[in-house]
């Protein structure tokens, strides 16, 4: 296949072995051709901008902006683009989670090359990938309509603020990630607790991590 013609990816995650370890199973496909890479989900949107990649393969758990807030961002800037989420879970929360953002694929770090590649075909043709199938699919919950609830009734600028927070970031360090006043990151903060009536922070945390913005780094495995 001609340079010009390759099918160009853009590669998401916060591990740079891993993203390394993508890059070389992709290597192996002469018609695939990773075109950058991002550590963290801000740097994926302003890279997906910039390069407008055919697909975008995602991580979920990264730092700063999470993969599904990324995805639900680059769905709405660069439309062309298609998100494949690479998630080391494959818990149905996730996987609802990010079909409600805009992904139009879902495997686990677990993948093989070939996989990879189909699922890359796959959602460049707009047809929905998804290894394992979760049950709420399985069950046929999907063609009945009744995906499970999703993200949160939050907007993007929550969500993020939500991210810094339980990341341990002070006021200040989020006005500044963020280029907004103290007092904006207060008001947002304020706006977040009493939507999901939680009023502390390490409840916060625990949503987060049930809402798959961010991941529990003592828990190695959701069963």
């Amino acid at each position: 296949m001609n340079m010009l013609n390759k099918i160009t990816v853009l590669l998401a995650d916060d591990h740079v072995i891993v993203r390394e370890g993508f890059r070389s199973l992709l290597a192996t496909d002469s018609e695939i051709k990773v075109i950058g890479e991002a550590q963290d989900g801000r740097e994926a949107v302003a890279l997906a901008i910039k390069l407008r990649p055919a697909v975008v393969l995602m991580d979920i758990a990264m730092p700063l902006m999470n993969g599904l807030e990324a995805t639900r961002q680059i769905v709405k800037a660069v439309p062309a683009s298609k998100v494949l989420i690479l998630s080391a879970h494959c818990d149905d929360a996730y996987v609802s989670n990010a079909i409600a953002c805009g992904a139009v694929g879902f495997l686990t770090k677990q993948t093989s090359a070939s996989d990879m590649s189909s699922a890359i075909r796959a959602v460049l043709l707009s047809n929905t990938f998804i290894r394992p199938v979760p049950r709420f699919i399985a069950q046929g919950a999907k063609r009945s309509g009744r995906l499970p609830r999703a993200m949160p009734t939050l907007s993007s600028r929550e969500i993020e603020v939500l991210q810094l927070i339980t990341e341990g970031n002070a006021n200040k360090q989020i006005a500044q990630y963020l280029d907004i006043s103290v007092k904006t990151v207060e008001k947002h903060r304020e706006h977040l607790m009493a939507k999901l009536d939680i009023h502390d922070t390490a409840g916060l945390t625990r949503y987060a991590i049930a809402a798959g913005i961010i991941e529990n780094c003592v828990q190695v495995t959701i069963v």
